[in-house]
């Protein structure tokens, strides 16, 4: 029945495809008919060399092992672990060095008798990059800022995986750098609450977010009225939101939503040139140069957290 079943295969397949393909699978099983017959097996070749599937522990991970796709439906249930409050989170897990360093320069101070220092407290997250995507600029920011941590906030499985192990393997790399930039996944549309405490980010980056084209998905986009205001709860006073976006109509849509919310004000152009952030805006992300390599436009918006009203 076997030997049958091949027969019937072979032949079916004399029938379908292209030349070369019906040329391929009439060798093959053909092949395989005679092993059959004869009771030979299929040889198994010996690897000579393992392959390993990851580059990991011998240089930064590749990008073709951590394939996801390029959109995400935030709307939808995901299943990943949520911190009831902020300082339920284990923060150390994802800086160890940074943390190692900060407490030691506690315990000196504090046995040197300096007054002004006090008790040890954990440093906080202080910049916030919302769908991060590969992490190009998280990496941008780690020398420009090494006193502070930066954290990248991605929604896709695969993607934040391959920024942790960036994040690794450049520490790896380069000793006692890259120690203040790491990456969780989260869905930062309903639970960026949980991560940071009123007050706590000084810097808030929406770098090419999904335009979500179709008028029914418009509420699927990361800048709402609605979300503004946990934006604002999360920033400080004098806190600075960045969004910048290829797409003319998504340009409009986030600078009027921003400029509605009393919280916020934009910033002039003065200012923005004078900023050494906004510069790492246009290329510092694997979209940012994209755009740049097709020649395309960019929309740029900058906004300060203000007190608002009474």
């Amino acid at each position: 029945f076997r030997f049958a079943r091949w027969v019937a295969r072979r032949d079916r397949f004399r029938f379908f495809g292209s030349r070369k393909r019906r040329a391929r699978t009439f060798l093959a099983m053909t092949t395989a008919m005679e092993n059959l017959a004869t009771g030979v097996g299929p040889v198994k070749r010996e690897r000579t060399e393992i392959v390993p599937v990851n580059n990991q522990g011998t240089s930064l991970p590749r990008k073709k092992f951590f394939r996801a796709r390029a959109h995400c439906n935030p709307l939808s249930d995901s299943t990943f672990p949520v911190p009831l409050r902020p300082d339920a989170y284990d923060w150390e897990s994802h800086y160890p060095e940074f943390f190692a360093k900060h407490r030691k320069k506690s315990a000196d101070a504090e046995a040197s008798g300096d007054a002004a220092a006090g008790p040890y407290s954990p440093p906080l997250v202080r910049f916030a990059d919302v769908g991060c995507g590969f992490g190009g600029l998280l990496v941008r920011l780690s020398p420009l800022f090494p006193d502070d941590l930066a954290v990248g906030m991605e929604i896709r499985d695969k993607v934040s995986q391959y920024v942790k192990e960036r994040c690794v393997a450049l520490r790896r790399e380069h000793p006692g750098s890259y120690e203040n930039i790491s990456c969780i996944r989260t869905n930062s549309m309903k639970y960026l609450p949980n991560f940071f405490q009123k007050g706590q980010l000084t810097k808030l980056f929406f770098l090419f977010p999904d335009p979500h084209f179709k008028t029914a998905n418009h509420r699927r986009r990361i800048i709402q009225r609605s979300l503004l205001s946990e934006y604002a709860y999360a920033l400080a006073v004098g806190g600075i939101v960045y969004t910048i976006t290829d797409v003319e109509e998504l340009g409009r849509w986030m600078a009027e939503k921003i400029e509605e919310h009393p919280m916020f004000e934009r910033l002039t152009e003065e200012e923005c040139k004078a900023d050494p952030v906004v510069p790492l805006l246009f290329t510092g992300t694997e979209e940012g140069q994209k755009v740049e390599r097709n020649e395309g436009n960019t929309f740029l918006n900058v906004f300060r957290r203000v007190e608002g009203p009474k």
